[in-house]
C-alpha cells in the first residue's frame, strides 16, 4: 500500500520527482580521471574547451582581446575630434593705439621747467615769489595780498589761493596781536604777547619754507575765510 503523503511531500506537476531525487543520491558518481602513476589521484580529463585552449588556430569559445583591439565606441558620449595644436604667437606686443588726427595734444614739457618758475599773469614775477609774499612778517605782507588779489586772474589758482589764506591769517595775528598788546598795558605783563609773536613767527617761517618749495600749505580752520576773501576781492579787469 502506498503510504500517504502530505501536499508538500511531492509536487503536484510531476508526481515522480521524489523517487528520481533518491536515485540520483544513491548512484554512485563516476568521473571522467585518468589515473597518474598508478595513485590514488586522478588528473582530469581535459574537454573541448581545452582543448580549444591549446590550439590558437581553432575556433575557442572565448575571444582574446588584446592591446591591438579598440573599444566600441559608446553611444553616450559623443566622439572626440581630434584638433592640431595651435602654434605659438612669435610676438604678441601690439603698439598703442595712435590717436585720431584732430585732437588737440598738450605741448610737451621742456626739460628745463621747474615748479614755480612760471611768470604770473598781472604781476610779471615768477610764482614761486609771488605766493609767499603774502605770508612775509609786519603789515606789508597784508597790503601785498589784497594787491595780488586785486591784479592776479583767477586762472592763477595757486596764486590766488596763497595770497587769500595769507591776508586772512595775517588779519587773524594782527587782531590778536592788537589784544595782547592792549591786554599787556592794562596788566603790564607782556608774557602772552612775546609767546604769541614767537608761535606767529615760526608758523610764518614753515609756511614761506613750504611755498617756496612747491609744496602743499593749507590752514583748514582758514578755510572759510579764505574762500571769502577770494570772492569778495575780484581781479581788475
Amino acid at each position: 500500500m502506498e503510504p500517504k503523503r502530505g501536499k508538500y511531500d511531492t509536487n503536484p506537476l510531476d508526481e515522480r520527482v521524489a523517487d528520481r531525487a533518491t536515485d540520483s543520491f544513491e548512484r554512485p558518481a563516476v568521473l571522467p580521471t585518468d589515473e597518474v602513476a598508478g595513485r590514488p589521484t586522478r588528473e582530469i580529463r581535459p574537454g573541448d574547451n581545452g582543448n580549444a585552449r591549446r590550439n590558437q588556430n581553432s575556433e575557442a569559445p572565448t575571444r582574446r582581446i588584446d592591446d591591438e583591439v579598440t573599444s566600441y565606441p559608446s553611444v553616450f558620449a559623443p566622439p572626440r575630434e581630434n584638433h592640431p595644436p595651435k602654434a605659438a604667437f612669435e610676438n604678441i606686443y601690439q603698439p598703442p593705439p595712435v590717436p585720431p588726427p584732430g585732437i588737440y595734444q598738450p605741448p610737451p614739457i621742456a626739460v628745463t621747467y621747474k615748479p614755480g618758475s612760471n611768470i604770473v599773469s598781472g604781476l610779471g614775477i615768477a610764482e614761486r615769489w609771488a605766493v609767499i609774499i603774502p605770508y612775509l612778517p609786519f603789515f606789508l605782507a597784508i597790503v601785498a595780498a589784497i594787491v595780488e588779489l586785486l591784479l592776479v586772474p583767477r586762472t592763477e589758482t595757486r596764486t590766488r589761493f596763497h595770497a587769500a589764506q595769507g591776508l586772512a591769517l595775517q588779519l587773524i595775528i594782527t587782531a590778536i596781536s592788537m589784544l595782547l598788546t592792549v591786554a599787556g598795558l592794562l596788566s603790564g605783563r607782556w608774557t602772552g604777547s612775546g609767546f604769541f609773536k614767537l608761535g606767529t613767527s615760526i608758523l610764518l617761517i614753515i609756511a614761506i619754507i613750504r611755498v617756496w618749495k612747491g609744496k602743499p600749505f593749507v590752514i583748514a580752520p582758514l578755510d572759510e575765510p579764505r574762500k571769502w576773501l577770494d570772492e569778495k576781492i575780484k581781479p581788475r579787469k
